[in-house]
């Protein structure tokens, strides 16, 4: 495979990013990997403001029924229930708000950052505020030290409700909150031994959080006694566990390998590893200095590590959006694509997240995928029948047949929008006509196979040269290699 200037940069731009924008995609033939880089940065170099969906605790769980009834049992638990069912449509919301960042925001490189991190911090509860609060936390320290994050989403009230820590108090340590500190988010496993998540446990006591959604520390719930941990010892509280866990250079090794499976390989390479893990420690847990090591590196341009990966759903609904600006009849139709691929923003299956790679393709996600652009393109309808999981449905778990002729209707309705196709016709106004499918296949395309012409003319348009551009991107949208980054 030739890897031309253009082929880096979308490389860069996929990986770092969501993939190009038909608005600079032309320009990707000529700007270099440096440039393009400092750009990312800089673009995404401001504090983000918060995706708001809940102005506080009690307006994320009582808005919309505050004359509720509240007289007998029966007014309670319809009140409850339409509680939840609030709660759920605001996520919904603050999934559709981030999703359209992640689609139209300059700051390509902290949204996808945040991605990875929302994955790596896995949180799954059907509270908005929680939920939006993590989120801003996490999007506000993406780029910025790892220690900072850890502890901000540690003390997120979000976290500690998802893995119990609201229940750890002294004489009573619950493990949970201590064991996946540990486990998913610094060491990895076999970097610690069960005394060591007894031991932090007790450190964790009286972290919880209070009737207004904040962090706070109760002391008359906090095991003061003496606490070996890692080979340390002292009266350490949760902060001193995180201390401890960030001195570790386990962490920064742990950390830097799933970046690296993450952004570049699935087979990571050990002497990049060490190399990487080593600056990163150096460097005081500096997630942009880390980023910047691996985008600015040579090996980062290789053949091995371009077109080797499965995009995400968010990753490929984002991607198609990026390249073919689309104003949807009914913006919440990317929630179905979500559940039916198996990534619903802010409902990851467990607290490990995604695991992503090969895990995102089986024989009925990829006829679904490979649907995606004609459905947004041509305004066709598309059958799919979600799993049957409530919890990540969001709610709307009903009968079969019901929920088949729901989707149905809801895909005919909503799935569909109208393409700005103008900048994606200037990406390609200098090719001529003969070469046309080469350089969008060019353009589209990470992976080293390419789509035969003879397979592409059956369905392209020919009648004029507007229209066989349009058929040639829904085409190769469509087939298997699109689908790799």
């Amino acid at each position: 495979m030739k890897i031309s200037n253009r082929l880096k940069n979308q490389h860069l731009l996929w990986r770092a990013a969501f993939g190009p924008m038909a608005e600079n995609a032309a320009s990707l033939d000529d700007i270099s990997q440096k440039k393009l880089w400092q750009l990312l940065v800089k673009t995404s170099s401001k504090t983000p403001q918060k995706i708001q969906v809940a102005q506080n605790l009690a307006d994320g769980l009582y808005k919309g029924v505050q004359d509720a009834a509240m007289q007998d049992k029966l007014a309670r638990a319809e009140m409850a229930k339409k509680r939840r069912q609030q709660s759920r449509d605001d996520i919904k919301s603050l999934n559709i708000m981030w999703l359209a960042e992640m689609i139209n925001s300059e700051a390509q490189l902290r949204e996808k950052m945040s991605l990875f991190w929302h994955g790596h911090f896995a949180c799954r509860v059907i509270n908005s505020y929680f939920q939006q609060e993590l989120l801003h936390s996490i999007r506000t320290n993406a780029l910025g030290n790892f220690g900072d994050l850890l502890k901000a989403v540690s003390k997120s009230p979000g976290m500690l409700q998802f893995l119990n820590n609201q229940q750890n108090r002294k004489g009573k340590p619950n493990e949970n909150f201590a064991r996946e500190v540990m486990e998913l988010f610094t060491m990895g496993r076999g970097n610690y031994t069960e005394k060591d998540i007894k031991e932090a446990a007790r450190a964790f006591t009286g972290w919880g959080f209070n009737v207004d959604g904040e962090f706070v520390f109760r002391k008359n719930q906090h095991d003061t006694g003496s606490k070996t941990i890692l080979g340390r010892t002292g009266d350490f509280d949760g902060d001193d566990v995180l201390n401890i866990l960030l001195d570790q250079p386990h962490t920064a090794v742990f950390i830097t390998r799933k970046i690296y499976s993450y952004f570049v390989n699935e087979q990571v390479d050990d002497k990049n590893l060490q190399w990487l893990s080593q600056r990163f420690y150096d460097n005081k847990y500096d997630i942009l200095k880390l980023l910047e090591d691996i985008y600015s590196s040579d090996w980062f341009y290789t053949e091995k590590n371009i077109g080797n990966r499965i995009k995400s759903p968010v990753e490929l609904i984002a991607g198609i959006r990026r390249f073919l600006p689309l104003e949807l009849d009914n913006d919440q139709s990317q929630l179905l694509f979500q559940k039916v691929l198996g990534q619903i923003l802010f409902y990851p299956p467990n607290v490990a997240g995604w695991p992503g790679g090969r895990n995102w393709i089986d024989s009925s996600t990829l006829m679904v995928r490979l649907q995606i652009p004609q459905v947004l393109a041509a305004k066709e309808s598309l059958t799919i029948t979600p799993k049957n999981d409530d919890d990540v449905n969001m709610g709307q778990m009903v009968e079969q047949q019901q929920r088949i002729n729901r989707n149905k209707a809801y895909m005919n309705k909503g799935a569909s929008g109208n393409i700005n196709w103008k900048p994606v016709y200037t990406v390609f106004k200098n090719t001529r006509r003969e070469q046309l499918s080469q350089a969008i296949s060019d353009t589209l395309l990470q992976s080293p196979s390419r789509v035969s012409s003879s397979a592409l003319d059956q369905y392209i348009a020919t009648d004029s040269r507007e229209n066989f551009i349009k058929s040639v991107v829904i085409q190769v949208m469509t087939t298997p290699e699109y689908q790799l980054c």
